[in-house]
């Protein structure tokens, strides 16, 4: 039975890639085409696979269908937390989790620091979209005509020092993060807090959340704090993978 649930399965991927007849279908599934006839008409039947009036096999409907059911469902937050409680038992420091929603950027989970100086952030507030780690990877996502918009309507406070300046500085940071694929706020909305992030990415490879690890300087040093960005784009991979329906991949299996 495993044998024949994996071969009908493994269709779904090969009719993904375009129209097949049964003899391609037979051919990738390595058995006879009466076999891959009966495996296609229990798919047809289940309206995931449709024949076409050429007798070629494609996806059907209700797969769609489906696919728009089981994304709607998705829950990042309930699906990130584990790993953000995991990172957080590994490196100690505080953990958070943002989304870009109606013009802000907003923290959906946290997980807290172990060590006695806390961060004063909490679960709901928008974060400093000029400065924020998160925020840079979730605006960095958007196409460049939106980028551009919305740079040239922000203001651009003077937290620190360190703070963004203006929309042309922050544009060029903005194409960095787009291309390295990750972000830093060392100092920029706080003197004392430093942060590294990482994008949670859906099926579409399109930034769906971001998440960070956040630090002050008395527990430790801004370059301290950036030798955990392996593991911070490990954990935010596995993530990405859970929430996009993807397998893990060895090492996470390891």
């Amino acid at each position: 039975m495993s044998q024949t649930v994996d071969r009908a399965l493994s269709i779904l991927p090969l009719l993904a890639e375009g129209p097949a007849d049964l003899g391609r279908v037979a051919d990738r599934l390595g058995v006879h085409k009466s076999t891959a006839l009966r495996l296609l008409r229990t798919l047809h039947e289940h309206g995931l696979v449709h024949r076409q009036s050429d007798q070629r096999y494609r996806l059907g409907a209700r797969l769609f269908a489906l696919a728009q059911q089981a994304v709607e469902s998705l829950d990042i937050r309930e699906i990130a937390h584990p790993h953000l409680v995991a990172l957080n038992e590994q490196c100690g420091h505080t953990v958070h989790l943002a989304v870009h929603e109606e013009h802000e950027v907003i923290y959906i989970d946290k997980v807290d620091s172990r060590y006695p100086v806390r961060m004063y952030s909490r679960i709901g507030k928008p974060v400093a979209l000029t400065v924020a780690a998160v925020a840079k990877l979730l605006l960095a996502d958007l196409p460049e005509p939106e980028r551009r918009a919305l740079a040239e309507r922000l203001d651009y406070p003077p937290y620190t020092a360190r703070s963004t300046p203006h929309a042309t500085a922050f544009l060029a940071e903005l194409a960095t993060v787009r291309e390295q694929g990750w972000a830093t706020d060392l100092g920029g909305h706080e003197e004392s807090i430093n942060c590294v992030a990482a994008p949670i990415r859906g099926t579409d490879g399109r930034v769906v959340a971001a998440m960070s690890v956040s630090a002050p300087n008395v527990v430790v040093t801004a370059e301290e704090l950036l030798t955990l960005l392996p593991l911070v784009r490990r954990t935010a991979d596995a993530i990405s993978r859970e929430y996009s329906g993807k397998p893990p991949t060895k090492e996470a299996r390891a």
